[in-house]
């Protein structure tokens, strides 16, 4: 007698696999514009900001449509079900709060989960039990360790996946290590990262990488808006702390040496740094000690044309979005001949760039709640994409 468990899986198996058939047949219509099953009252993603928009289309509708998550309820706040939502790590505590509370996607039965949520928050382990004087990071091993030995062995779906239909997610500089002591949790589940680095194992085709957004003051409201062109004078602009090799070379070339490109470590106090980004054309968004800089977000928000200036680092969403229609990346070799890169953009080429920038922006955006195709979904979205790709045998 086959069990019900099994009768499960097979029909979740077999919903997936009818999405991916019309994901990857939505992907050979990249001029698709046809409607009737697309038309959605939200939002219809059109453009070159897209890498393919029917086929995003396509498929966000269908995770929307049977997209199902299991949240572990398992551990107690607030190492667990909590999280920063004041903070650079607010994107953390954001998502890890909409998820508790979401009706949606989240089911409470495990059985009918696609994927499954381990809610554990590295930015609190690191505030809760890290000692700063004995620097043991042991307290990330003993605590990923647990956590997932009790579910694995509370729960049957661990062990039937080998962990790769389970996701964790982390915004900390620490969230991949905090993935290193359990093999299945590394190699094999859905590790959702800002610190999207391929040079520290971050794998694209089974890892999503997603924003880091700073919420200086814990409000989500008013974060959006630029100046008209006629209002940026500044060409490019930077303002931040000499982290990591990319910065030092920056600031050796920059640091308060032109006019027209502002690189600054301390900024002065007469000059606002949300205005800076408000009346620049370009800002730049170098990596610190790890890939991912909430510039890129402040950038987008304020309608200014990131520049990436990073090594071996994967931007959020591109499986979806087309980067390089809104942003413009340099090398760390490149940074020399800065200014004569970015005056080499002609006019034309730089308002689309930032009429893009403007269309992208609901992408980044959070909302309380939740509103369709903001980043919370978007994060959803590349969960789901990964899940996808894994087939799960009963």
């Amino acid at each position: 007698m086959i069990s019900s468990s099994k009768i499960d899986l097979a029909k979740l198996e077999a919903d997936l696999a009818t999405a991916r058939a019309l994901i990857r047949e939505a992907t050979k219509k990249v001029n698709q514009t046809k409607k009737s099953f697309l038309e959605d009252a939200d939002y219809v993603p059109q453009g070159e900001v897209y890498k393919n928009a029917y086929a995003f289309h396509w498929s966000y509708l269908l995770m929307e449509r049977v997209f199902r998550i299991f949240v572990y309820e398992e551990g107690e706040p607030p190492i667990f079900h909590n999280g920063p939502c004041k903070s650079i790590y607010s994107t953390e505590g954001m998502f890890l709060s909409f998820m508790e509370t979401d009706i949606h996607f989240r089911t409470w039965d495990p059985d009918e989960a696609h994927v499954y949520f381990l809610p554990f928050s590295v930015v609190m382990m690191v505030k809760y039990l890290f000692d700063p004087i004995i620097r043991d990071k042991a307290v990330l091993q003993r605590t990923v360790v647990d956590y997932v030995q009790t579910i694995s062995h509370k729960y049957p779906h661990w062990n039937r996946s080998l962990g790769a239909d389970h996701f964790m997610l982390s915004c900390h500089d620490w969230g991949p290590r905090a993935t290193w002591y359990v093999p299945q949790l590394y190699y094999n589940s859905i590790r959702v990262l800002c610190n999207a680095n391929t040079s520290e194992h971050f794998n694209p085709k089974k890892d999503a990488s997603f924003p880091e957004i700073n919420l200086k003051t814990g409000q989500i409201s008013s974060l959006t808006g630029g100046s008209p062109l006629s209002d940026r004078k500044t060409l490019a602009f930077f303002a931040g702390q000499r982290h990591g090799r990319i910065r030092q070379v920056l600031f050796h070339h920059w640091k308060e040496k032109d006019r027209d490109v502002k690189v600054y470590e301390t900024l002065p106090k007469e000059i606002s740094y949300e205005k800076m980004l408000r009346t620049s054309r370009f800002c730049l968004c170098p990596s610190g000690h790890e890939v991912a800089s909430p510039r890129v977000v402040e950038a987008i928000y304020a309608e200014c044309v990131p520049v990436l200036i990073s090594q071996q680092y994967v931007p959020p969403f591109s499986d979806v979005l087309n980067w390089e229609s809104f942003a413009v990346s340099v090398s760390v070799e490149e940074i020399p001949k800065l200014k004569e890169i970015l005056l080499g953009i002609s006019l034309v080429q730089y308002e689309n760039l930032r009429r893009n920038v403007k269309l992208v922006q609901r992408h980044f955006v959070l909302n309380d709640p939740p509103k369709g195709y903001d980043v919370f979904h978007m994060i959803l979205h590349s969960i789901w994409l990964r899940r996808l790709n894994v087939r799960i045998s009963a």
